[in-house]
């Protein structure tokens, strides 16, 4: 019923799923990762409006500050003055790789399966938002941003990218967790060492993609250096 639904919620789950598919899809690399600093600030509204006001001052620490400069660090903005240069007419961060058609094709069937999966977990445990999906606005964003995100994460090549998936799937399943579970005490604890973990794997996943870039930088210099030599 149109009276049952709520505008503040609706129009969260609006801007949390439009920075969910800029932060997955948008080839611009650092402009994704803006994208995900907006989603985790959004976050931070989400948990707040859930009555979880422990899980947003986390997500505050853990997933706008502490993530954030971690993607910043992977992207390469602390280093040689690239964010400088990044902003600019001719930004290096932007994913070229383009596949095949069928490779669009497939990773537009993997998302909506997992979509589609999800959401029929959704159906099962929460058998009355089938009937009634308008009053579940943030479990339905929710679920676009795991399955978006699972498929983002199986067919993106850019490591870069597939950090940011990692981090937008983690978001989701932990708004699944409380939108199922409520604003336990349990549940939030448990949301908590979620984000926290997260945290860690991104910051860990951020200094194994800079070392892979040092290497291959510097094989590219060998080479280049290799290639001045035979001539």
């Amino acid at each position: 019923m149109l009276a049952s639904i709520d505008p503040w919620e609706t129009a969260l789950a609006v801007c949390l799923a439009l920075a969910t598919l800029v932060c997955l899809f948008d080839r611009h690399v650092l402009r994704a990762t803006v994208a995900f600093i907006a989603l985790a600030l959004f976050m931070v509204l989400a948990w707040a409006w859930l009555g979880a006001p422990w899980l947003a001052l986390a997500e505050l620490a853990l997933g706008v500050l502490l993530t954030g400069a971690a993607l910043f660090y992977a992207l390469g903005a602390f280093h040689r003055g690239l964010a400088r240069r990044a902003l600019g007419r001719k930004s290096p961060h932007i994913d070229t790789f383009q596949g095949p058609v069928s490779h669009r094709f497939a990773r537009g069937a993997l998302t909506l399966a997992w979509c589609v999966m999800v959401g029929a977990v959704i159906r099962l445990v929460v058998p009355g938002m089938a009937y009634a999906p308008s009053e579940h606005p943030l479990m339905l964003v929710a679920v676009l941003m795991v399955g978006t995100a699972m498929g983002a994460f199986a067919l993106h090549r850019h490591r870069l990218r597939r950090l940011l998936a990692f981090n937008v799937l983690g978001s989701g399943v932990f708004l699944l967790m409380i939108g199922l579970a409520g604003a336990h005490e349990g549940a939030q604890a448990l949301v908590g060492v979620g984000l926290f973990i997260a945290c860690v794997g991104t910051l860990l996943g951020a200094l194994l993609i800079r070392h892979l870039h040092s290497h291959d930088d510097e094989a590219n210099q060998e080479d280049i250096q290799a290639s001045g030599v035979a001539r």
